[in-house]
């Protein structure tokens, strides 16, 4: 539905109340690395322009935050067990982008054991097995287990939004979004774009027995991905660009919900038996992610938020040099 311009002041109103007594927090889900970038280091760290990282991007809306409504907001940081190090090494050297240390939180992504293709495992340099993140469905598990979800409960923080580190153009302090969600009730919500493109290798939402439903875009058929209505817009018109916002009472809830594992072949260095390092030339091994929306069905009351891609989404992993042209465009707009 289009909200009037009453409704729009009336939500944005609520959501600054809400930033201004301290009650959201971001997760920045931050565990990949910029390697298809060309990049040598934790993707958070690729400078979008010269000297202007992704991590300090995203820093600068809380920085905007503070400016408007004198309030910190806590900013978790979610790594790999393999950039930790690296990441927090890089906000000392920048001094946290001049923002308050104690509100960035670094901590640990869980992971589960690879194997290969015909189910042996794998082993490092190090004759350690390889183990890989077990994808953006485990960010609260990962939370709970190194107690970031009470860091958060003590703070009385009541919503947390999950997302990228790879979109420069998010807003992660948006008040109508945090508006919509507390007028509504909503146990969580999530930011969406309308679809234009079929190709795009984005999820799509549907209705499955009724609920709320993601599919992924690599286990679904192509013709319907590109099925059209009568009108020739997308059957499947909402992407889902992983940009989700949750109530932290409904945390607990989904922590008693054992969700799937997604598979997906991978190339795996590893080491053989002979204790020489292969590099694959093709898929050799199987990776298990864990996909944040499989929780959505779960949810008795979770809604869906339409943005505008030209202010809101352009991740660089789709084509860095676009993306740096939208944020340039943007703030140039603003």
């Amino acid at each position: 539905q289009s909200f009037s311009d009453e409704e729009l002041k009336e939500y944005e109103r609520i959501g600054e109340e809400e930033i201004k007594k301290g009650k959201l927090a971001v997760v920045t889900l931050a565990g990949g690395q910029g390697t298809r970038l060309g990049h040598n280091g934790p993707k958070g760290t690729y400078e979008l322009l010269p000297n202007l990282s992704l991590f300090e991007i995203l820093c600068n809306n809380f920085k905007n935050a503070y400016s408007k409504y004198e309030c910190y907001i806590t900013w978790y940081i979610m790594t790999s067990k393999d950039n930790y190090s690296q990441t927090v090494s890089f906000f000392e050297e920048k001094n946290y982008f001049n923002y308050q240390k104690e509100n960035i939180v670094f901590f640990i992504q869980e992971d589960v054991p690879e194997n290969t293709l015909d189910g042996k495992l794998l082993v490092d340099e190090n004759e350690n097995i390889k183990r890989g993140a077990n994808g953006h469905g485990g960010v609260f598990t990962s939370m709970q287990s190194t107690g970031i979800l009470k860091d958060a409960q003590q703070k009385e923080i009541d919503w947390i939004y999950v997302t990228p580190v790879d979109n420069p153009l998010i807003e992660l302090v948006d008040p109508v979004f945090i508006g919509v969600a507390k007028k509504e009730n909503y146990n969580a919500i999530g930011k969406t774009i309308v679809r234009k493109n079929p190709s795009q290798k984005q999820g799509v939402f549907c209705l499955k027995n009724n609920k709320l439903n993601v599919m992924e875009y690599t286990e679904i058929p192509k013709e319907l991905m590109e099925k059209e209505n009568p009108d020739g817009s997308l059957y499947f018109k909402y992407a889902h660009i992983n940009c989700n916002m949750f109530s932290i009472n409904i945390i607990d809830k989904l922590l008693q919900i054992d969700i799937p594992y997604h598979i997906a072949s991978k190339k795996c260095t590893f080491m053989d038996l002979n204790g020489n390092i292969v590099v694959p030339t093709k898929p050799n091994s199987y990776k298990y992610e864990k996909f944040i929306f499989d929780y959505f069905p779960h949810i008795s009351k979770i809604g869906i938020y339409v943005v505008d891609r030209k202010y809101e989404y352009e991740p660089i992993k789709d084509n860095a040099e676009k993306a740096r042209n939208a944020y340039i465009k943007k703030w140039r707009l603003k």
